[in-house]
């Protein structure tokens, strides 16, 4: 007896294949009409770049369910897209504000435990700290892992403050850049980062004083 082969509809996998190779507006016009099974073509297309933008910004355990997030936005919000523009701009700035709105629930809600630093966050500020001459390091390392002053300072942080930074001195964007992605003015994010800056610089040389006398 014959060993039976499955089925294969070649009719599906061709459109398969098509849609892969379609042009973002194009799918995005599919996807308004009302098919939404090309969602997944442009959300496989995405999900990458979504995922380091996450990673950049948020605890490592809050990645995954955040770009389920971002993309239920993204759907529910193609008919608003104007399609003059960059659509992975315009992607990216939904993951951006996403990201923003979840340390404005954090900051909200104090009894959540404070999540641990991604490893970008943690170099930049290590970075910061080591170049700030009134930082006693020593000091501030007697008591405390340098990972946990680190934590503490950006928790000190508002929301804004912490997006801000990141995106300006983390991810070395132009105010412009930020500013677009954030959906803010660009004289907004230059005071901001001037002053967030100074804040965080504050925070540091606060933590370091009190190991001092303690």
């Amino acid at each position: 007896m014959p060993r039976l082969r499955p089925v294969i509809d070649t009719r599906l996998l061709i459109m398969q294949q098509i849609a892969t190779t379609e042009s973002d507006a194009a799918l995005i016009q599919q996807i308004i009409a009302g098919n939404a099974d090309v969602f997944e073509t442009l959300l496989k297309r995405y999900e990458q770049p979504v995922l380091r933008i996450l990673k950049r910004h948020l605890p490592y355990d809050q990645v995954e369910e955040t770009a389920q997030e971002v993309f239920v936005k993204v759907y529910q919000s193609l008919p608003g897209f104007k399609q003059t523009g960059s659509f992975k701009h315009w992607l990216s700035s939904i993951a951006v504000r996403t990201c923003y709105d979840f340390w404005r629930k954090h900051y909200r809600n104090r009894e959540m435990p404070m999540s641990s630093l991604t490893e970008a966050q943690a170099e930049w500020l290590e970075k910061t700290l080591s170049n700030d001459a009134e930082i006693d390091h020593e000091n501030l390392g007697r008591r405390k892992e340098a990972r946990e002053v680190l934590e503490e300072a950006l928790g000190r942080l508002s929301a804004e403050d912490r997006m801000v930074l990141e995106l300006v001195y983390l991810e070395g964007l132009t105010g412009k850049e930020a500013a677009s992605l954030l959906g803010w003015s660009v004289a907004n994010v230059k005071v901001r980062t001037f002053r967030s800056r100074k804040k965080l610089e504050k925070i540091l040389i606060g933590l370091a004083r009190h190991e001092e006398d303690r």
